[in-house]
C-alpha cells in the first residue's frame, strides 16, 4: 500500500521513489478511466448509436456535449463538496461513479436517462483531472515532474487507442455489450489503483512560505489559453468518426473511422510524453506555444479536404496535443507558482474550469451549428482552428509584452533606435541604450530596500541624452 507521508514517519529514499512513481500508474489509470474510456469512448461510438436507432444524429451529438456540462461541473465541486475528505477517498469514488455511469450507458431507456449519466460520467472525469495528477505529482522530483505528467495523462491516450480498437470488436456482439465491456475494464483499472495513492497533497519536507505577490495576470493569460485549446479540440473530440463514416460521402463506414480514431488515440498516447520532455528541456511556457503553432494547422485539416493522408496526419497531431498540452498546463502552473505551493492546486483547478467552461460552450455551440448547417463539417474544424489561432496570438502578445515589461527589448538588448538631427538632417541611428533610458545604479547589501542608492550619497543625476538625438521609445 502507497503510504507516501501517511504515517509521518521518514521513508528510506529508495522506497519513497518506489512509492511515487507507483502513485505515477495510478494516475495514469485515472485519467484512462475519468476521460479515456468515459468520454472518448463516445467517438467512435456516435454512428452506432445513430446506426441502431438509439437516438437521432441531433440527440447524440448532445449527448456529446451533457458529457463536457458534466466535466465543467466535476471540475467546479472536486474540491469544495467533501472538503474534509481526503483526495484520495474522492479519486475512488469517482473512479466507481464512472463505472456505473459506463453501466448505464448500456441501457438507453430514454434521452433524459442518457443525458444524465453522461453528465455523471463527465462530472467524474472533471473532478479526476483536478484531484489526481496534483496529488501524484508533490510527490515526485521537480526534475522529472514533466516525464511524470506525461504518463499520466498518456493513460488519456492509452484509452482513446483502447476505444478505437475494442469497440468495433465488441461491436460484433452488439452496443451494450461495448458499453458493459468498457465498465468491466474500468472497474479492472479502479481495483489496480486502489492501494497506490498517496494520502498527502504535499510532504511536508516540500512546504515553503510564500514570496511576493502571485503572477495573476499571466495565470489568467494561461487559463484563456488552455479554454481556447480546448474549443478548438471539440471536432475532432465529437466529430472525427462521424465525419470519416458519413460525412465524406464515400460510404466508408464505422470500421474505417474508427481507424482514424486509433491514429488519434496512438497520438494521445505519445503526445503527453513527447511535450513533457520537452517541457524539462525547454520549459513548459515555449512547449506551449511551440504545441499552439502546430495545433492551428493540425486542427485546420479536415476542412481542407487534403486527402486521406492528410486527414491521418491531422488525427494523430490533433490526439498528441489533447493531452500533451495537459501536462504543459499544469507544468506552467507550478513554474508561476513556484514561490506559494498552497495555490497551486486551486490555480489547476481554476484552469480546469476554465478549459471544461468553453469546451461545454463550444460543444453546445457546435452541435447547434451542426444541426442548422445541414451537418457542415467542415465549417466546425475551420472554427477549431480559429480558436487556436487566436490562443496562439495571445500567447505571444502576452509575452512580448512580458518582456518590454521587464526591460527585454524585442530588436536588441544593448541599442535603441534614435532620431539624430545632426547637420540638420534628419537620420535613423542606432544609439546606447544608456543614452535612452540610463540604468539605475545597483544597491549595495547596506542600503534600504528599494532605494537604489548607495548609503549616505544622494542619487546620482539623470544622464543627458546625446546631442541632437531624441529617443523614438
Amino acid at each position: 500500500m502507497n503510504k507516501i507521508a501517511a504515517l509521518g514517519a521518514p521513508m528510506p529514499p529508495r522506497a519513497e521513489t518506489v512509492a511515487a512513481w507507483r502513485a505515477v500508474a495510478a494516475g495514469f489509470c485515472a485519467s484512462l478511466v475519468g476521460i479515456g474510456l468515459a468520454r472518448f469512448a463516445y467517438t467512435p461510438l456516435l454512428p452506432a448509436i445513430v446506426g441502431a436507432h438509439w437516438f437521432q444524429a441531433s440527440q447524440a451529438a448532445y449527448l456529446g456535449a451533457a458529457n463536457l456540462a458534466g466535466y465543467l461541473a466535476g471540475a467546479l465541486l472536486a474540491r469544495p463538496v467533501a472538503a474534509g475528505m481526503p483526495a484520495a477517498t474522492k479519486i475512488r469514488a469517482m473512479m466507481l461513479l464512472t463505472s456505473a455511469a459506463l453501466i448505464a450507458c448500456g441501457y438507453p431507456l430514454s434521452f433524459a436517462w442518457y443525458s444524465v449519466w453522461r453528465f455523471l460520467s463527465g462530472l467524474s472525469g472533471g473532478a479526476l483531472m483536478v484531484l489526481a495528477a496534483p496529488l501524484v505529482l508533490a510527490h515526485v522530483s521537480p526534475s522529472r515532474r514533466g516525464l511524470a505528467g506525461g504518463l499520466i495523462f498518456m493513460g488519456i491516450g492509452v484509452g482513446i487507442a483502447a476505444s478505437g480498437t475494442l469497440v468495433p470488436l465488441l461491436l460484433q456482439r452488439g452496443l451494450r455489450d461495448v458499453w458493459l465491456g468498457l465498465a468491466v475494464l474500468s472497474l479492472v483499472l479502479t481495483a489496480a489503483a486502489w492501494k497506490e495513492w498517496p494520502h498527502a497533497v504535499v510532504p511536508a519536507k516540500a512546504q515553503a512560505a510564500p514570496q511576493g505577490l502571485p503572477p495573476v495576470a499571466a495565470l489568467r493569460v494561461l487559463y484563456a489559453e488552455y479554454a481556447l485549446n480546448a474549443a478548438g479540440w471539440v471536432p475532432h473530440m465529437i466529430f472525427l468518426v462521424d465525419y470519416v463514416a458519413r460525412g465524406l460521402g464515400l460510404g466508408q463506414g464505422l470500421d474505417v473511422g474508427g481507424r482514424y480514431w486509433v491514429l488519434f488515440g496512438i497520438g494521445a498516447t505519445v503526445g503527453p510524453l513527447v511535450t513533457g520532455v520537452l517541457a524539462d528541456r525547454v520549459g513548459p511556457a515555449r512547449a506551449l506555444r511551440i504545441a499552439l503553432v502546430i495545433e492551428t494547422f493540425g486542427v485546420a485539416i479536415p476542412a481542407l479536404g487534403l486527402g486521406s493522408v492528410w486527414l491521418g496526419v491531422s488525427s494523430v497531431v490533433v490526439g498528441a496535443f489533447v493531452t500533451g498540452t495537459v501536462p504543459l498546463v499544469l507544468g506552467q502552473v507550478q513554474v508561476l507558482l513556484a514561490h506559494h505551493p498552497a495555490q497551486q492546486g486551486p490555480a489547476w483547478t481554476r484552469a480546469t474550469v476554465a478549459f471544461a467552461l468553453c469546451q461545454a460552450v463550444a460543444a453546445y455551440a457546435m452541435s447547434f451549428i451542426f444541426d442548422i448547417s445541414g451537418h457542415a463539417y467542415g465549417l466546425l474544424f475551420g472554427i477549431g482552428s480559429g480558436a487556436i489561432l487566436l490562443a496562439l496570438g495571445i500567447d505571444v502578445v502576452a509575452g512580448w509584452r512580458a518582456r518590454r515589461a521587464a526591460g527585454r527589448w524585442p530588436l536588441t538588448r544593448r541599442y535603441a533606435f534614435c532620431i539624430s538631427a545632426a547637420d540638420d538632417k534628419w537620420r535613423l541611428t542606432r544609439c546606447s541604450r544608456s543614452a535612452v533610458s540610463p540604468a539605475r545604479p545597483r544597491p549595495t547589501s547596506h542600503s534600504a530596500p528599494g532605494s537604489g542608492t548607495w548609503p549616505g550619497r544622494p542619487p546620482p543625476p539623470p544622464v543627458p541624452p546625446p546631442p541632437g538625438a531624441a529617443s523614438l521609445t
